[in-house]
């Protein structure tokens, strides 16, 4: 069952974020996550999994750019910084061979539904460029009727004529990363991008044909407030955008060595995290937007917000989703893609997804194959992740197991019920309206592999 769509906010019980906030915890975009991938999987797994895809599946297909012309300092993701075009050139030949490798080894075209190029900045390529990789999956695969085709996209750098062509091209949807209009935060980040520069990209989307605009927001940024945030969401309402994502800064230097340039000292701490975000969420749902899962928030017509309230919302790589494929063909350096038997990812290294394409083999470095139990865990996270309450015994039946023993697992259950974080009644568990902030919290309580990777995740809230 989804939750109970409310146009009135609630407020976020403070006390469960000082108490749970700074739990470091998969963010829950795949089960299990990237760092239990091992190299058991290999090209040749990869293969024959891609000739085993039935008959009558509908695929999704990520495409990954690895590059931006400038780092922001907060950045999470696997890009390259460079100002020259020819690495990106001799990219794009390698990326155009994986999709012929991969369509190879498929029996027949792959109906496709959704198409996402991510980053990195996607469009760092040039017009030609992009229009030639849509002309490529067409020929290879059978984009369908409708077909969803989202582009992420940096607007300090977005051209007329890119603009032009995504419009051409059949793109559907547009991210644009925003993050905040401060600029005292925009220089502690690395990333001056003007409300003008941002609108103009905006307006030129819409202009160009592309129904859906969606912007991305960040808090717990350094010297970021509460109300420096409440700012950025007035400016960016002023553009109208169909969705907003707002995501939690990750500070995990350990991993991300350029994140060592933000001082740490004017991080804001567990309670400012939580203002911000409290401070976001209630300034959307006053201006009309429903709030999706987590982080997501949507128009009421909004596909996302139908799913939502039909339980058929979806969670994967690239967040809330109305995908509902099981087949996700992930292209690029560092790609990660699922099928059936389980994940898939790419050479993370250029250069050493390059060479191995350049060998005419696959450039899986490692994966996951799912079993029984990680599908059950699975389905459950996902419908927590998405309507904030599970029914087992619904869960259970889907994969023939009984409710019970899950509950009697789920160890890190108890203190959540007993801070009323959820509610159990019989095989169904509901989270709070006042703790939806720590629904990771308790897809957690899920994770049979909690605790076991040795890496750090972001912080819960």
């Amino acid at each position: 069952m989804p939750a109970t769509l409310d146009d009135k906010p609630t407020l976020l019980r403070s006390d469960l974020s000082a108490r749970y906030g700074d739990e470091r915890l998969p963010r829950y975009t795949s089960y299990p996550t990237a760092p239990h991938f091992s190299d058991a999987v290999s090209a040749q797994t990869y293969r024959q999994w891609l000739q085993s895809i039935a008959e009558d599946q509908i695929g999704s297909i990520y495409l990954h750019m690895p590059f931006c012309r400038s780092m922001c300092w907060y950045c999470g993701c696997h890009t390259t910084i460079t100002k020259k075009d020819e690495p990106i050139a001799a990219y794009l030949e390698a990326l155009r061979r994986e999709i012929e490798l991969v369509a190879e080894c498929i029996e027949r075209p792959l109906p496709v539904n959704h198409i996402h190029f991510g980053g990195g900045t996607p469009t760092i390529i040039s017009p030609e460029q992009f229009s030639g990789l849509i002309h490529l999956l067409e020929r290879r695969f059978v984009l369908q009727p409708g077909a969803e085709i989202a582009v992420e996209i940096d607007p300090r750098t977005l051209t007329p004529e890119m603009i032009r062509e995504l419009g051409a091209s059949g793109v559907t949807r547009a991210s644009l990363g925003v993050q905040s209009f401060d600029p005292v935060v925009q220089r502690a980040i690395n990333r001056i991008q003007s409300f003008e520069e941002t609108a103009a990209a905006t307006e030129g989307l819409r202009a160009a044909g592309i129904r859906g605009v969606n912007f991305d927001l960040i808090y717990g940024l350094p010297h970021q407030t509460a109300q420096s945030c409440v700012e950025t969401v007035k400016q960016a309402l002023q553009l109208a955008p169909d969705r907003f994502s707002v995501f939690g800064y990750a500070h995990v230097p350990a991993f991300k060595k350029h994140q060592r340039k933000i001082d740490e000292e004017v991080l804001p701490d567990g309670s400012g995290r939580h203002e911000q975000v409290e401070a976001i969420n209630r300034a959307l749902i006053d201006a009309g937007y429903r709030q999706i899962g987590l982080d997501h928030f949507a128009r009421g017509d909004d596909s996302l917000a139908r799913a939502q309230a039909t339980g058929k919302l979806h969670r994967n790589f690239q967040g809330y989703t109305t995908d509902s494929s099981d087949t996700l063909i992930g292209v690029g350096a560092s790609a990660i893609g699922r099928l059936s038997q389980g994940y898939i990812q790419n050479e993370i290294a250029i250069r050493s997804y390059c060479t191995q394409i350049g060998n005419n083999e696959l450039a899986t470095r490692k994966g996951y194959v799912l079993t029984a139990d990680d599908r059950l865990r699975a389905d459950i996270i996902e419908r927590l992740m998405c309507d904030l309450g599970v029914d087992l015994a619904a869960v259970g039946a889907r994969h023939r197991t009984a409710p019970e023993p899950l509950l009697q697992q789920a160890t890190r259950l108890r203190p959540l019920m007993d801070d009323g974080i959820v509610r159990v009644t019989g095989s169904r568990i509901a989270i709070a309206d006042d703790a939806r902030h720590l629904v990771r919290s308790v897809a957690a309580a899920f994770d049979a592999y909690i605790g076991t990777s040795g890496r750090t995740h972001s912080r819960a809230v």
